[in-house]
């Protein structure tokens, strides 16, 4: 980050557009939100006291999931079917909440799923991306610098809605390079 905003501070004196999208597209590529994650948010306490509150019977709880080391994929389009788990799913949850120590090592069973190692992926090509973006920063092309820099901020959701998401965002990715190599280019994949 320090480097990002030297750069833009030379570049662009009075100007942080770079910097704040670098921080923002950064921390959501490096927190996303992973099964140690997702189970922690749900037995934090926060879920339960919520479901009491609003429902007087405690409802009736039930999760739609698709855990990517059990579901079965669809025939059709090859995405992993959701199925329908009860409350006895918040028991597991604290026990895989408990389990975020293994995030990263060998014995993470998530981290060698396909999404995981997108996940990684993404980080390293945006740090390479950052890395080329230090080295050419000018002011004729730092407003693609912004717009590149931002394009982690689209790649939202879980499983192949994700993947969409990644595919368009690398896809704009392709014309912003494109316009930040050459200001002289209009990025129309970004507007």
């Amino acid at each position: 980050m320090q480097k990002i905003q030297t750069a833009e501070a030379a570049a662009m004196p009075g100007t942080t557009a770079l910097s704040e999208a670098v921080a923002r597209a950064l921390f959501k590529l490096m927190a996303y939100k992973d099964e140690y994650e997702v189970a922690r948010l749900y037995t934090d306490g926060r879920f339960e006291k919520a479901v009491r509150e609003t429902f007087a019977d405690g409802g009736t709880i039930k999760f739609h999931l698709a855990p990517p080391l059990l579901a079965e994929r669809d025939p059709v389009n090859g995405h992993l079917r959701k199925k329908s788990y009860g409350k006895w799913m918040l028991s597991a949850f604290r026990i895989l909440a408990g389990l975020k120590g293994l995030r990263g090592t060998a014995l993470d069973p998530f981290g060698y799923t396909a999404e995981r190692k997108m996940e990684r992926a993404l980080i390293a090509e945006y740090e390479t991306q950052l890395a080329e973006i230090l080295r050419a920063l000018t002011p004729a092309n730092h407003a693609a610098a912004v717009r590149l820099a931002a394009l982690p901020m689209q790649m939202r959701g879980f499983g192949h809605v994700k993947e969409a998401n990644v595919a368009k965002a690398r896809s704009c990715a392709v014309d912003l390079i494109a316009a930040f190599r050459d200001p002289s280019q209009t990025p129309q994949a970004a507007e």
